[in-house]
């Protein structure tokens, strides 16, 4: 799809990490914005900066996991800006410890936002674009959780291989439709952000690794980076969007045990 000025962009989980780096690429870029997320005062202070560019935002503080919510999103974009161009549905939060340990009510918000917010986003989003008949593009993101397996990461690993196969059945479904609308999983490893902060800690068994997590996340790559990585991949037409390739051993690793159907192997190099 080629990008142009003008063009309408919806972007969940938009306030921070990579929610805000693809916010001001496509702000850069000349884009309209429509920007979601659950932090009301941060979503206010970045388009207050954005608009301070000349950039026309609107937006909406609301849950993904909520579908009225994802709704009301969509409707508030084509009341602003008469439609939508791309969808990035993007917000997410974390959640460790042993998957048996983490009580019901962790497992539904992780699921509801990280995976509901997709789908939500998917059922709302998806039939506007097909009925404006022109080129569109829905970007997932998911993560490198998303195509490896590793403890303690439970309902976040679940919520992103759902991502990555709903995204892979759009895509073939798109197609049955010779539509012009087009979709991308987005799976990235560690980018700079606070997303540990949403995370609930379960004691002494997780802090090692939400004090790796942590460190690793907010070292990693710049979110601006990561998003003119993106959106390069979405002009080249790519459905994986895949900007640390240094995870690819551990998927062949993974791969090959499926394909050899040997037991799975866990390598701390993995996350």
């Amino acid at each position: 799809m080629q990008i142009e000025a003008g063009q309408v962009a919806v972007i969940t989980g938009a306030a921070g990490g990579i929610g805000r780096g693809l916010a001001e690429e496509a702000a850069a870029r000349g884009l309209r914005l429509v920007l979601s997320d659950v932090d009301g005062q941060r979503l206010a202070a970045l388009a207050e900066v954005l608009q301070g560019q000349g950039t026309e935002v609107a937006t909406q503080v609301g849950d993904v996991g909520d579908p009225q919510q994802v709704e009301a999103l969509r409707d508030l974009a084509v009341q602003r800006f008469g439609g939508v161009d791309l969808l990035f549905n993007n917000a997410g939060v974390m959640q460790t410890g042993f998957s048996w340990e983490i009580d019901t009510a962790q497992w539904r918000r992780l699921l509801d936002i990280n995976l509901g917010g997709v789908i939500n986003g998917v059922r709302s989003f998806v039939p506007l674009l097909l009925a404006q008949g022109r080129p569109a593009q829905v970007v997932n993101t998911a993560s490198l959780a998303g195509l490896v397996c590793s403890p303690l990461l439970g309902p976040y690993t679940v919520s992103k291989q759902a991502v990555v196969a709903l995204s892979e059945t759009l895509h073939y479904e798109l197609a049955l439709q010779q539509s012009r609308v087009a979709v991308s999983v987005l799976c990235p490893g560690p980018v700079a952000s606070d997303i540990m902060d949403s995370n609930s800690p379960l004691g002494a068994a997780t802090q090692q690794l939400d004090a790796l997590l942590d460190s690793s996340i907010r070292q990693g790559m710049a979110p601006r980076e990561l998003a003119r990585e993106v959106f390069a991949g979405i002009a080249a037409g790519r459905f994986w969007l895949l900007p640390h390739k240094s995870f690819k051993p551990a998927l062949e690793r993974r791969m090959a045990s499926i394909l050899e159907e040997t037991n799975p192997v866990f390598q701390m190099a993995d996350i």
